[in-house]
């Protein structure tokens, strides 16, 4: 992974990345300037609606963005589904402390793994998958290369207290492969700053609160 970093860098630095921060969704990324910022609908493994932001920059052939998806308003939309659940359906009103009403619990789980499947489903040939840390936060990597172009797309997929993040960059066919977009990508904490932490943060157990949250290690000199 360091190496194909190095590989991007040189030509990057030409093309005037720069670092691009929302306190809103608590992300941090190089980009090939302003992204454009589109406010839009995640459809959830289980068919709720929820809020989601995409921050995107096309140049020419090229694409970065980030896709944002809040799921802190899906235990609510649990308990609205369950209201109109036929009387015993257990696949709708599951069990509050596995899957949670209307299984909004197995659904967020679930959402990392959601989110690379459909990416998966495009017309391309995967050609990695593999589980990853960034800063000891657990995602999902995947490259990509287009049947229709042959373009390749590196991605990464994390979830992150209650967000997901879809990151994404592709490249036409030849040119060097996009990994420094997605190395680039970090989470935020409240106040802005990179975070870290001292041991693995699992979404599926911290982020429900199934265990304590990991302490925070101490940012990088």
């Amino acid at each position: 992974a360091c190496a194909l970093v190095l590989l991007v860098a040189r030509p990057a630095v030409a093309q005037e990345w720069t670092e691009y921060e929302s306190a809103r969704d608590g992300f941090q990324a190089l980009f090939l300037g302003q992204p454009r910022v589109t406010e839009t609908t995640w459809k959830s493994q289980a068919g709720f609606n929820l809020p989601a932001r995409v921050y995107a920059v096309e140049r020419g052939s090229d694409r970065y963005s980030v896709t944002v998806a809040d799921y802190s308003g899906i235990e609510a939309l649990g308990k609205e589904r369950v209201k109109t659940c036929p009387a015993g359906a257990e696949t709708c009103l599951g069990a509050p402390n596995l899957s949670g009403v209307g299984y909004w619990k197995h659904d967020t789980r679930g959402a990392s793994l959601y989110a690379a499947s459909l990416l998966i489903k495009r017309d391309v040939k995967l050609t990695e998958m593999f589980w990853n840390q960034f800063y000891s936060i657990s995602g999902i990597t995947l490259q990509l290369t287009s049947n229709v172009d042959q373009a390749r797309t590196f991605a990464y997929v994390v979830m992150h207290e209650m967000k997901l993040y879809v990151v994404e960059a592709t490249v036409p066919k030849g040119v060097p492969e996009p990994a420094l977009f997605v190395a680039s990508f970090g989470v935020l904490d409240r106040d802005g700053n990179e975070l870290r932490y001292q041991t693995l943060y699992s979404h599926e157990v911290h982020g429900l609160r199934e265990s304590a949250v990991p302490a925070h290690a101490p940012p990088l000199p």
